[in-house]
């Protein structure tokens, strides 16, 4: 489904793809997982394909849903889009053709700000820096996906995509070498999401990132986050100058712990889109 989103840091959700695979820590306890299972059993068309039980599971196996590429573009109201909230779009199950046809509605939906964030940011990387680069594939795919769309706005629009922000989840320091593979990643934002925070990350490298969420591991088996882990992080973006965004502390539930943080919330957002780009995206 595509829907309006309880997630603090998003206005909607939209998946083109739904299922995936565990590939590290952050990933034993995916609320999507569980949630795909739910689905499964409640009938829902799209979770009735089981994923391999020793990385995925009921429901949640990588499939595609090409009926919904167009559904961002229904969206009078300008949002902020998480794209794939129930899978990822750099799986190695999604061919190349269809990335180009996710970027491609992303492309002619101008009104909207898309947040891409992926475990596989090495597979991003490569796909937007391959020879010749994705930009042909994607206005092919956008003139297929809405001619006339594609028409009146493809042209005005720069690559990489102005809204398009592109994130990679880090959940331990164990997983920082996916902020290089980012960094070299083509994007106009990019930004990172630890969470579930498992440990400390260090000394960061915050260079050409614009936007870093944090959060603790909410639900019935969720591991406990320190202050310090946070704190540590938050500090190193202030001195940075980079926007921090502290989700939660998590717990039982996500609502469990709250969200501030030294007696405040802290909900920094990049850069509003320049306004020469809002009158492409009018």
């Amino acid at each position: 489904m595509s829907d309006k989103s309880a997630i603090e840091w998003t206005d909607a959700t939209w998946n083109p793809t739904t299922g995936c695979d565990r590939v590290s820590p952050g990933c034993a306890n995916c609320y999507a997982l569980d949630l795909a299972a739910r689905l499964k059993r409640m009938g829902s068309a799209a979770y009735q394909l089981d994923g391999d039980p020793r990385t995925s599971g009921p429901g949640f196996k990588l499939t595609l849903h090409p009926q919904r590429l167009a559904l961002p573009l229904g969206w009078t109201r300008p949002r902020r889009v998480f794209v794939n909230s129930m899978s990822d779009l750099f799986h190695p199950d999604v061919p190349d053709a269809f990335i180009a046809q996710v970027f491609a509605a992303m492309a002619l939906g101008t009104r909207h700000t898309f947040q891409l964030l992926t475990k596989r940011p090495e597979r991003m990387r490569v796909w937007m820096t391959a020879s010749g680069g994705p930009e042909e594939a994607v206005r092919a795919a956008a003139a297929d996906l809405d001619p006339s769309r594609a028409a009146a706005t493809l042209p005005r629009v720069p690559w990489p995509l102005p809204n398009v922000w592109l994130g990679a989840s880090v959940e331990n320091a164990r997983w920082r070498t996916r902020i290089d593979d980012l960094r070299a990643t083509p994007a106009t934002v990019r930004f990172l999401s630890c969470e579930p925070l498992l440990g400390p990350l260090g000394d960061l490298n915050l260079d050409g990132i614009g936007w870093v969420i944090v959060g603790g591991e909410s639900g019935p088996r969720h591991r406990p986050v320190h202050e310090a882990w946070i704190t540590g992080i938050r500090d190193q973006c202030t001195a940075a100058g980079v926007p921090f965004f502290f989700k939660q502390w998590g717990g039982a539930t996500s609502k469990s712990g709250g969200r501030l943080l030294d007696g405040r919330t802290w909900d920094g957002y990049p850069e509003p889109m320049p306004r020469e780009l809002e009158a492409v995206a009018g």
